[in-house]
């Protein structure tokens, strides 16, 4: 009981530390957060292990040093995110327009004029978050949202992923069906299946040639809903100047009748953009934990 009344204080007075941040102009925080990225970068080893595990399977041609470098880079844009969460909770709409641009919208509003069900695809990088709440103020739309353990993050992070338009968050749960039905009704389907939830639904395809368990969501839902997939990428950029939200141009083919050739694309397509803000992605989660029969956990 001791322990969870601990935790709960410590959780609000980081909610009132993000508010009192976000109050600050974006450069501030951004150098704010890189420092607590490199805090973290030293402290988190458990995490920083991960990171170093994962640039070591998908960079080998980096030597050690380079490594090491691109993992402090990517703490200190995680640092960042961690900070700058508190804009998307609290940070008014005409200010965070102002910091977040929005490109390629009209490719998405001509899908959905034409009454074309859209998937937007969004990997796993920093800025993810960010860029969902950027799109939710021009679009209303679907996706998954998994409760948090801690009932105060939980609170408000369930707060910023719905506080402008009319969002429509759905549990895992839910299942597919809700999200079809949500799509067909003319909302956006914000999809970030690019992370190891285990061997359901999954096969394993290469990522950095490595051998990754992915869910075929994208192309079993793209099938059942006749669904246009519009990428969808977020870029930190530098020197606190804000971010920009990509869409790009609708997948052309896709999906296939080959599930697994569909999610082995959607991997390669994710490694480009990767490769383009390779401090960007979201390096702290154990993406190869799940290993083909017989192969040794990495981690």
């Amino acid at each position: 009981m001791l322990s969870r009344a601990l935790s709960r204080i410590a959780s609000h007075a980081a909610v009132a530390g993000f508010w009192l941040l976000h109050w600050l102009p974006l450069p501030v925080l951004a150098f704010l957060g890189q420092a607590v990225g490199e805090v973290l970068y030293r402290l988190a080893r458990s995490r920083r292990h991960i990171v170093a595990v994962n640039l070591g399977l998908c960079f080998p041609e980096l030597d050690d040093a380079a490594r090491r470098r691109l993992a402090r880079a990517h703490f200190r844009a995680v640092g960042r995110s961690l900070l700058e969460r508190g804009l998307l909770w609290w940070g008014s709409q005409r200010r965070l327009m102002n910091l977040i641009r929005l490109d390629g919208a009209e490719r998405v509003r001509a899908l959905l004029d034409e009454g074309r069900p859209v998937i937007l695809l969004a990997p796993h990088f920093v800025g993810l978050d960010t860029g969902g709440s950027r799109v939710a103020m021009d679009f209303d739309s679907v996706s998954i949202y998994a409760q948090q353990n801690n009932p105060v993050f939980d609170r408000w992070l369930f707060h910023g992923r719905s506080r402008f338009g009319d969002q429509r968050l759905l549990s895992r749960q839910d299942g597919v069906r809700g999200t079809v039905k949500a799509m067909k009704a003319g909302r956006p389907f914000y999809y970030l299946p690019d992370m190891d939830y285990g061997r359901k639904d999954a096969v394993f395809v290469p990522f950095f040639g490595v051998p990754a368990a992915t869910i075929t969501g994208l192309s079993r839902l793209a099938r059942l809903a006749g669904a246009a997939v519009v990428p969808c990428v977020t870029r930190m950029l530098p020197g606190g100047r804000g971010y920009v939200v990509e869409f790009g141009e609708p997948w052309q083919d896709f999906p296939t009748t080959d599930a697994e050739a569909d999610t082995a694309a959607m991997n390669r397509w994710i490694e480009s953009v990767v490769r383009t803000m390779p401090e960007q992605y979201y390096w702290v989660h154990r993406r190869f934990k799940t290993r083909p029969p017989g192969e040794a956990r990495p981690y």
